[in-house]
């Protein structure tokens, strides 16, 4: 099942979110990134998650070193971490290790912003949907699973400090999380009953892939690299020869040349043109062929049909197939509601000039770029 949400992994999993209740206004108060429907988020909480962000993105156990606008420090480290040049090898400027500083801290930026606004809108969602999650069903959750991935305390300790997280900041994670399940069951729920003719519906399109058995043809062959190898094959077999002798002697198939040339085909299962030439021959009738196909030249002889089946709509498989075609409306809906939440939060959502992303109703769309961007001016 498709998800409201979509938290960035750079943040481990991570989700906090230190909100402001504002006056309902759209725009973005000074000392804030953004406002989602007069709820606003402090640029200190952004600077926070943006240093979680960095710490996950590191390499080696570093944190890159991020200080916009100019970057000094972050040039710097860049410098002191560089390995030094090889003969020949030219070495980076200062503002090459610039615009590598620029990009590292946009891309963090845009997962950052687009963590927060994505958290907000799902508490707002839940406020609005009348979904309340106590502290002690959060607490109880989030036991259970640290339990399962935490044998010892001493390791849970460990894993904070390295993380650069608080015990509050995953239980704001699970609540989160806790939340945005109960909008999902909430929208699954409102999903009208299977009726008997959506089943019914269901069946006549899946008729033939899911309830027919194909027919199967029992069928003799040899199977070579060229056409003039298959007549010779054929050749041989009407004056007398066993199919038998002719496939060891001449096939290139493995399988039905160590099987006395036997070989079942099912309607619609195998290559095209082979398919098209047993089916269109006579039970029990002559050698057809040479039949080219993507495998090679075939020479055929059909020996038995055993029919197709198919399995009737009955009242059995009709409450079988009940919960599938549920599940395929839930979808349906919770896909259908993803759109329009996305749509009208987005709405709602203003974001400061340096932290604009797509999710903010104040982004447009860069009318030529380069490189794949998400954030407007800043940085």
């Amino acid at each position: 099942m498709s998800r409201i949400s979509r938290i960035f992994p750079a943040l481990g999993a991570i989700l906090l979110v230190f909100i402001v209740a504002g006056c309902g206004s759209e725009s973005v108060p000074k000392g804030d990134v953004m406002n989602v429907d007069g709820t606003t988020t402090s640029k200190k909480t952004y600077n926070r998650w943006v240093l979680v962000a960095a710490k996950s993105a590191g390499q080696g156990g570093a944190t890159p070193t991020l200080d916009p606008p100019k970057f000094t420090k972050c040039v710097a480290a860049a410098k002191a971490a560089a390995p030094k040049p090889v003969k020949g090898q030219v070495t980076p400027t200062d503002a090459e290790y610039l615009s590598q500083c620029r990009s590292q801290y946009r891309n963090i930026r845009d997962q950052v912003m687009t963590f927060l606004i994505r958290a907000q809108w799902l508490e707002s969602e839940a406020a609005k949907m009348g979904i309340t999650v106590t502290d002690a069903e959060v607490a109880a959750a989030f036991a259970k699973i640290r339990r399962q991935q935490f044998a010892k305390a001493v390791d849970y300790e460990k894993y904070l400090k390295g993380a650069g997280v608080t015990e509050a900041d995953l239980l704001l994670r699970q609540r989160t999380q806790m939340l945005e399940q109960a909008i999902t069951k909430k929208v699954n729920a409102d999903v009208p009953k299977v009726t008997d003719a959506e089943v019914q519906a269901y069946y006549a399109k899946n008729k033939d892939q899911q309830f027919t058995q194909p027919a199967v043809r029992d069928t003799l062959v040899v199977l070579t690299k060229d056409k003039a190898t298959a007549a010779k094959a054929k050749a041989e077999i009407e004056a007398g020869a066993s199919w038998a002798s002719v496939a060891k002697k001449y096939s290139i198939d493995p399988a039905s040349k160590d099987s006395g040339g036997k070989l079942a085909v099912a309607k619609g299962q195998g290559e095209q043109a082979l398919d098209a030439a047993v089916f269109r021959a006579a039970v029990g009738g002559g050698i057809e062929g040479p039949v080219d196909t993507t495998d090679g030249w075939y020479i055929i002889r059909v020996k038995k049909e055993t029919p197709g089946v198919v399995t009737k709509l009955d009242a059995a498989l009709t409450k079988s197939l009940r919960p599938t075609v549920l599940q395929q409306a839930q979808q349906k809906a919770l896909q259908s509601f993803a759109k329009e939440y996305q749509a009208r939060w987005k709405k709602l959502t203003e974001c400061a000039a340096g932290y604009i992303v797509i999710d903010c109703n104040n982004y447009k769309k860069p009318k030529k770029a380069t490189t794949p961007a998400t954030t407007q001016q800043g940085g």
